[in-house]
């Protein structure tokens, strides 16, 4: 296992410091504030680590506060309701004495029911594409410092996606974004871990595909972005280190905020997750100094 695979994985190992409630650190991305991903997955592993024989089905979280890489996030789960069938958690996390992002998740009991799901497009498979990684290597002269440090904090993180020009392309393009992802390693067979695995990689590109008709990217410095709410909905069992195919898309841009939809697929076409996501989209004003205050303080 190789030492980013294994930090990785250490970021869902909570420390259980009493009776519901648990401590995480945080892994620096190359964003100036904790990733939202890693709060949703640690919130998702502390309630996980409350409930017994179901697994979770869905979340819905909101993002209150910008998160301090350099402290710890405390995790509190409050037991909402135990039934013979559904289990529901509220996770609040804390850093500084302050509510930073806080969470409702649900659980069930397997069962068997109806069973369709739509198709998955018609793409090239990852084998045949080539890494976010080789992408900014290749394009190092037109891709910004910010970009190519996010993209190298990435690993073990896999990102190939099926349209590069969409990746770091400056163009007015369609609101629409595909892209294969896995963690690349072997991990052990814990249900729990890679759905909490994939709450970490559904904050990944998706809020991005908002700003895909507009021409505009948070690497390049002309646009402030922050995640305000997201959901998560887990349909199948899934395994995070075999190829994963996110199709997003963004049907709606407004009011200084943008919606994006996920629709996850394992590699042979089925649908295992799904996911949308609301989030701050706001234009530099080049007259005016960047502030780098808290802008979820601001809303």
């Amino acid at each position: 296992m190789t030492t980013a695979l294994s930090d990785l994985l250490g970021l869902m190992e909570l420390e259980r410091i009493e009776v519901n409630i648990f401590r995480g650190q945080s892994r620096d991305i190359g964003s100036a504030q904790v990733f939202g991903g890693q709060v949703l997955g640690q919130a998702l592993s502390a309630a996980q680590q409350t409930v017994a024989d179901r697994s979770a089905h869905s979340l819905h979280a909101y993002f209150l506060r910008r998160g301090d890489q350099q402290a710890p996030i405390v995790y509190e789960v409050d037991h909402q309701r135990d039934g013979r069938s559904f289990t529901v958690r509220r996770v609040v996390a804390i850093q500084h004495g302050r509510p930073i992002f806080n969470m409702a998740a649900s659980f069930h009991v397997p069962e068997p029911g109806l069973e369709h799901f739509d198709a998955m497009a018609a793409v090239p498979s990852p084998d045949e594409l080539a890494s976010s990684l080789e992408l900014s290597e290749q394009m190092s002269d037109s891709i910004p410092e910010k970009m190519r440090r996010f993209i190298a904090l990435q690993q073990p993180l896999d990102f190939r996606p099926v349209h590069p020009e969409h990746y770091f392309s400056a163009s007015k393009l369609p609101a629409r974004k595909q892209i294969w992802m896995r963690v690349a390693g072997e991990l052990p067979d814990d249900d729990a871990l890679h759905r909490s695995l994939l709450a970490y990689l559904s904050d990944y590109q998706l809020l991005g595909t908002a700003t895909l008709p507009h021409g505009l990217s948070f690497a390049r410095g002309n646009v402030q972005m922050a995640s305000l709410d997201h959901a998560l909905w887990f349909h199948r069992p899934v395994r995070v280190n075999e190829w994963l195919f996110c199709d997003f898309d963004s049907p709606n841009a407004a009011g200084a905020r943008g919606f994006a939809r996920g629709r996850i697929f394992s590699q042979d076409g089925t649908l295992v997750a799904s996911s949308a996501q609301e989030g701050l989209i706001r234009l530099w004003d080049d007259s005016k100094e960047k502030a780098t205050a808290d802008f979820r303080g601001q809303r």
